[in-house]
């Protein structure tokens, strides 16, 4: 689909920009440029792209046109953009809090505060510094950005999630997550008083239409998302909530509840500007992880308590949960 023509730098003074053009054959007539040029400069993402073609960094027969123009045989479509380095990441001696290890996979109990994988200038401190730094084999199947990582939580949620040392252990836990066969619980302190005992949240999410920066529950160009929750306990304007993924959207649980109108406590994306609970980040905590195991196909599940900044925070609120027993039972929706 289409001709390669050139991809250099075009000059010494200019030498961190790159030049090209592409020809759209017959084969790759009637598609979406952002699809077009995402196919042909396998480095760079869609979104990547859309917001060069928005830069005009990206032109079709000389001419400016949006990101769904549709290609046309013989059209060329030329470029320059800023030449795509990968940042080098750097092993660094972190403390992990290692929940479970064989020679497959790695289950990890991550702090609140740590972000899972280098991006956008974070390039130090994140669980993935601390894994390379640990000195184990990681898969590769995600890049050298994200060695081992097969799904993620947010920086400021703490808790459980499983790492594959190699790409076998990967893509089978990969499927156990698009298969919803992965059991992945997490507790909540929410603002409001919810007055059900739980209930099932399906609705489906996508970016913003106002904010792009955000996710929210939306009809259009969206995913299927499904959560169930369990109330755990009231407090005067909180609740303690249980979640269970049975999709793995992005900032899933936040936005639902938020969608409910009973926003996770110190959510500064989703939650409420003012916030009379002093917390450093959403109070959310990955509790509970249960998958099949890659290699041997036994069913292990892992279990951590909260985090002192969690636990110090309900019993603030005179929780009578702690040490109860209560906050990880069995919910029946």
């Amino acid at each position: 689909m289409g001709k390669y023509y050139r991809k250099k730098p075009v000059s010494r003074a200019d030498s961190c920009m790159i030049d090209g053009q592409l020809r759209v054959d017959e084969g790759a007539q009637g598609i979406r440029l952002d699809v077009f040029v995402t196919r042909q400069l396998g480095d760079l993402t869609r979104s990547q792209v859309q917001r060069f073609i928005e830069e005009e960094r990206i032109l079709v027969n000389g001419q400016a046109v949006k990101a769904n123009y549709k290609t046309k045989k013989g059209d060329l479509v030329s470029y320059r953009l800023p030449e795509n380095k990968t940042p080098e990441i750097v092993p660094e001696k972190i403390p992990l809090q290692i929940v479970y290890e064989d020679a497959d996979v790695l289950v990890i109990n991550k702090p609140q505060g740590m972000v899972v994988h280098p991006a956008n200038g974070n390039y130090h401190g994140t669980l993935v510094n601390a894994l390379l730094g640990y000195g184990c084999s990681l898969s590769g199947l995600n890049g050298v950005m994200r060695p081992g990582i097969v799904h993620r939580i947010d920086k400021d949620t703490s808790g459980l999630l499983v790492v594959a040392k190699h790409d076998e252990a990967h893509q089978d836990l990969a499927q156990q997550i698009k298969k919803h066969e992965m059991k992945r619980e997490y507790l909540a302190l929410v603002h409001g008083v919810i007055p059900e005992p739980g209930g099932k949240i399906d609705a489906p999410i996508g970016r913003d239409l106002r904010d792009r920066q955000k996710m929210a529950v939306v009809f259009r160009n969206s995913k299927p998302a499904v959560t169930r929750y369990w109330v755990l306990e009231r407090f005067v304007d909180y609740t303690l909530v249980k979640c269970r993924l049975e999709t793995g959207r992005t900032h899933q649980i936040r936005v639902h509840m938020a969608y409910l109108h009973y926003p996770v406590v110190g959510d500064p994306k989703y939650g409420f500007r003012k916030e009379n609970l002093h917390v450093a980040g959403q109070v959310l905590h990955a509790a509970t992880l249960g998958f099949v195991h890659p290699r041997s196909k036994e069913w292990l599940e892992f279990t951590v308590e909260l985090p002192a900044y969690f636990q110090e925070l309900l019993h603030s609120l005179g929780s009578a949960c702690l040490g109860s027993g209560r906050l990880l039972g069995e919910g029946e929706y």
